[in-house]
């Protein structure tokens, strides 16, 4: 019955995908040939490159390229929504007018040529035993890689769009992967004269220094795919890995798990160590359907270690941190393995499956090209400060190559530890660099905590700050004293508080970024001092003010100090944003064709940052907590900026990115990072509206829906997009998968950065002609804030939810009085409570249904509707 089962699933499924549209788009582009300013040849020669079905949108992605006399328009493939048997949207990239902008139809030098014009072109040897391995049809062959590629090379006459005049050259269109993996070239030679006329590159670096690059050749290790059997998945096959698990950010974030099976039956149904569709591991190492994971110390992208689990799939590799990244080899690319595999599952999810593109070795039955699983290089040797992602088109295997980074200048280190109590646990930290100073030793030092108080006499005017005349001396005398960072000098500040007796002073940072060392001349100070976050030490002085007893040990545990290079294999967001390169390009315009973006402002690097902090979001986050990308890599703590110029978040006085920005912002980093400012902002609002929900893989909260929303809107957006082009995708995506439910939080958020109704996107090869607005549709405008939004002063959530409730407040409100009533306007519930940010109550006993809780507190109050499950 089962094997039944199947067939007809299987069948379903592939009648599905052969469905062609081709008649439909056809009578679509006629009939608004006009409109798009078209030419009936321009027309008439279309071919669908890929489609897939969208289970979010419920419509059918349709991916058609131009082609004139049989010959295809590099990159002018569209997307068409196709929704209930009819045409729902179509993004052209059409050229009009083909015939009279084209230079002919019949090439002068063979495509043979063209490779070795590349090859000259690029500055690479001349190829060697070129071979014809395939005519794939009329214009289009496959070679044998010319000891040049690390693949064969696909050659296709296409013709090539000029910018400067519009017009239309005939070229050979094809792909050289360097041997060293840096580049994988993509090609246009002029197929009348050998001239090179573009170059796009598939590997997409993020590095952040310069390193040496040396590499050979590779062997090919993919298997081609296996036939499916009518096997189901076991419960599981017992893995375990030892890891930093998600939503962690790596060991900056807290400490590496063993974490049991972690692998989704959906994405990856025979688990993470399967490849032929019987229940059952085929691997007992780092390999399986989705990756590979394995060392590349040697840089020469051969076949290198694998971590290995044995026979119980146990990869249970100690990191013992600090210590030199060689030493636990097995331990990187154990997650590295992991990481590969969670963004395959997860973004399986949200519509990254098999006919959209995704990487694997055998699709199980599904539609969309297999034998592309990623190749995973952990402690690349070919370079440092570095981590890159090339993608080829469906079919082609992806290869990953994550490097060391160089010793952290500044590292914050697990200095300080709470003993006990609701504070308990291990708190990050820096030392003080006071010049001739005392650091902190080695050997513990642990003693109750007592907060300063200062007589505000002079130009402070914070009494905790001990700026000024210390009155609490008798009570500091012998402990270890706290104090803001405040507004005099450091060395002023530690001499005031060691003259009033303390052993150690613990500095609060006074703003949300990581702490820093403090400087100046200390040969006056005998007594050790760190800085700590402000939201650890905010929390610690709550705690003092109100009569808690909190005791404390502070030493140098090594991790301040850490001489050792930084591992990008630890780095999960680093991890996240690379994999997201191979999901933005595959998304963009369809599987086969990845080379969508290549302009100038294109938003790459965006989408992949956002990846990277989405996942890794946790319950006690806030919109304007700091995040940057690869903090850990930098020695950084999760507050850091990371790798771009400004961290992510909501506060303007963090980062007040808008779109005008671009024109500063280095292409493609400081572009993207823009974009991903916007992205982040609009998370953040949905949370607000739906709360947040940590089930990343089926959760319902506004962190899933943003996913959705851009995972979606990547797939409705145009070949080479803008801003604009983004922002209007997800609003298509909203409109198709919620009815437009959210459109007018996605007009604000977007609107608050300048990309609101009046902004103008100009040429999306150029990041210099747009023009910000901030102005939202007229029904969305529902008042005046200081940020020129109406916002709430107060959000529930979960909503829906079993009756325990998160009220989370904009701000301090103190005494609160919560009320729930039902439709009859009955009141079934009343609770007054304290409310500084976050505060919970309990209101299971009501029963299933819709009521309205009110919150009243501090001259401000709020009515919602609340669902009960």
């Amino acid at each position: 019955m089962k094997k039944v089962l199947y067939l007809i699933i299987f069948f379903a499924v592939n009648i599905s995908f052969a469905q062609d549209y081709s008649n439909l788009v056809k009578t679509y582009l006629q009939q608004n040939r006009s409109q798009y300013s078209l030419q009936q040849q321009d027309i008439s020669d279309i071919s669908i490159a890929s489609q897939s079905y969208s289970k979010s949108l419920k419509a059918y992605n349709v991916y058609v390229e131009q082609r004139h006399q049989g010959i295809k328009l590099f990159n002018s493939v569209s997307p068409f929504t196709i929704k209930d048997g009819a045409v729902y949207s179509a993004k052209l990239s059409f050229t009009e007018n083909v015939a009279a902008k084209v230079n002919g139809t019949s090439p002068s030098i063979s495509a043979v040529n063209a490779i070795s014009k590349a090859a000259n072109w690029l500055g690479l040897q001349n190829p060697t035993n070129l071979n014809l391995i395939e005519t794939v049809s009329d214009n289009s062959y496959i070679f044998s890689n010319g000891n040049i590629s690390q693949e064969n090379i696909p050659v296709e006459l296409v013709y090539q769009k000029m910018d400067e005049t519009g017009a239309l050259k005939l070229a050979w269109d094809l792909s050289i992967y360097l041997l060293d993996s840096t580049h994988y070239y993509s090609v246009r030679i002029d197929a009348l004269t050998g001239e090179l006329l573009a170059t796009d590159d598939w590997v997409v670096s993020c590095n952040f220094g310069e390193g040496s690059h040396s590499h050979t050749n590779t062997e090919s290790i993919l298997f081609s795919e296996a036939n499916v059997n009518n096997s189901s998945r076991m419960l599981g096959d017992g893995s375990s890995y030892r890891v930093f698990p998600l939503p962690l950010i790596g060991p900056n974030d807290g400490p590496d798990q063993l974490v049991l099976d972690p692998s989704d039956p959906i994405a990856s149904p025979f688990g993470w160590h399967d490849n032929d569709g019987v229940a059952g591991p085929e691997y007992t190492y780092s390999r399986g359907n989705n990756v590979i994971a394995q060392e590349d110390a040697n840089g020469n992208n051969g076949v290198g270690d694998r971590a290995e689990g044995g026979p119980t799939l146990t990869f249970d590799f100690p990191f013992n941190l600090p210590q030199a990244p060689a030493s636990f080899r097995d331990g990187a690319i154990t997650n590295l393995f992991y990481m590969n595999n969670m963004m395959h599952d997860i973004m399986y999810q949200y519509g990254f499956d098999e006919e959209s593109g995704n990487f694997q070795v055998n699709n199980y039955g599904n539609p969309g090209n297999g034998g592309d699983y990623v190749f995973a290089d952990a402690q690349d040797g070919s370079g440092i400060n570095n981590a890159n992602f090339g993608t080829p088109p469906d079919g082609g295997a992806p290869r990953m190559q994550m490097y060391l980074w160089s010793a952290p200048g500044k590292v914050l280190g697990t200095l300080m530890n709470i003993n006990g109590g609701p504070l308990a646990g291990e708190y990050y930290a820096i030392d003080s660099n006071f010049v001739g100073g005392t650091p902190l030793p080695t050997t513990a030092i642990t003693e109750d905590l007592v907060l300063v108080v200062d007589d505000n006499a002079g130009s402070s005017t914070d009494p905790n700050d001990g700026c000024d005349n210390i009155l609490n001396a008798a009570e500091i005398n012998g402990k270890i004293a706290v104090a803001r960072l405040g507004g005099c000098g450091n060395t002023f500040k530690i001499a005031q508080i060691q003259a009033a007796g303390a052993i150690a002073v613990i500095v609060v940072n006074n703003t949300p970024l990581d702490p820093t060392a403090m400087i100046g001349g200390g040969s006056s100070l005998d007594i050790p001092s760190i800085m700590i976050y402000q939201s650890d030490g905010e929390a610690i002085i709550t705690a003092l003010l109100n009569g808690d007893t909190v005791n404390a040990t502070l030493r140098d545990d090594g991790t301040g100090n850490d001489p050792f290079q930084r591992d990008g294999d630890l780095d999960n967001v680093i991890i996240a944003h690379e994999y997201g390169h191979g999901i933005s390009n595959r998304l963009t315009a369809g599987p086969a064709n990845v080379g969508c973006l290549q302009n100038e402002e294109q938003m790459g690097e965006g989408w992949s940052d956002y990846f990277g902090m989405v996942l890794t979001i946790q319950s006690d986050d806030t919109e304007n907590s700091p995040r940057g990308t690869g903090t850990y890599a930098l020695g950084e703590g999760t507050a850091g900026k990371g790798l771009r110029n400004k961290p992510y978040s909501k506060d303007f006085a963090i980062n007040d990115f808008t779109y005008d920005d671009i024109k500063s912002q280095v292409a493609p980093h400081g572009v993207g990072s823009v974009w991903a400012t916007m992205l982040w902002d609009l998370t953040w609002d949905l949370i607000d509206e739906y709360g947040f929900d940590p089930d990343i893989y089926n959760g319902t909260g506004g962190n899933n829906i943003a996913l959705q929303l851009v995972m979606d809107g990547l797939k409705l957006q145009p070949c080479n997009p803008g801003f604009v082009d983004g922002r209007d995708a997800i609003l298509e995506a909203d409109q198709l998968t919620n009815g437009g439910a959210n459109r007018c939080i996605i007009w604000r958020a977007f609107a608050k950065r300048g990309l609101g109704v009046s902004a103008l996107q100009g040429s999306t090869n150029s990041r210099f002609d747009g023009t910000e607005a901030f102005d939202v549709p007229v029904d969305c405008e529902l008042g005046v804030s200081d940020n020129g939004l109406l916002e709430n002063n107060f959000v529930v959530f979960p909503n829906p939810s079993n009756g325990e409730l998160n009220i989370k407040s904009r701000y301090d409100v103190g005494n609160a009085k919560v009320s729930i009533f039902d439709m009859n306007g009955r009141k079934v519930f009343n609770q007054e409570i304290e409310l500084h940010h976050i505060a919970n109550i309990n209101a299971s006993s009501l029963n299933p249904g819709i009521y309205i809780i009110q919150i009243d507190g501090d001259n401000r109050s709020q009515t919602t509707k609340l669902i009960i499950n």
